[in-house]
């Protein structure tokens, strides 16, 4: 089974204070112990490492880095896809859905990936199934 793994969740996984922490740790805990495929593009990792510096601090980082970033498949966004990307987020011309959004869409559709592990309700809204 294959997973993406939204900024979102990774975020509460990592953040105590987050009102979602209990959940996505148990999530994670659960997807690790079942060896599920957990994927991510480039684009959320980077939006991942600025929101947790800036909200958690360098520690956090280090433990993304450390202990979670080694179970993930990262697919790396080229600049064919980059385009095709930014295309569609200027068409369809929704403020509330981030660049980064469509392209974590795009790549559960290249991939084939249908459920997302993730706390924002743009996956829902696309298509896709949410755990947890």
């Amino acid at each position: 089974m294959m997973i993406l793994i939204d900024t979102s969740a990774l975020l509460a996984i990592l953040s105590l204070g987050d009102a979602f922490h209990h959940r996505a740790r148990h999530t994670w805990q659960r997807l690790v112990q079942e060896n599920v495929s957990l994927y991510l593009n480039n684009y959320v990792l980077v939006e991942t490492y600025a929101l947790i510096q800036n909200r958690l601090g360098m520690g956090a980082v280090r433990d993304l880095q450390e202990k979670i970033i080694p179970w993930l498949h990262i697919e790396w966004i080229n600049v064919q896809r980059h385009q095709e990307i930014v295309d569609s987020f200027i068409t369809v011309n929704r403020r509330q859905i981030s660049l980064v959004d469509f392209a974590s869409f795009a790549t559960m559709r290249r991939l084939g990936i249908r459920t997302a592990f993730t706390f924002d309700p743009h996956f829902a809204e696309q298509g896709f199934e949410v755990i947890p």
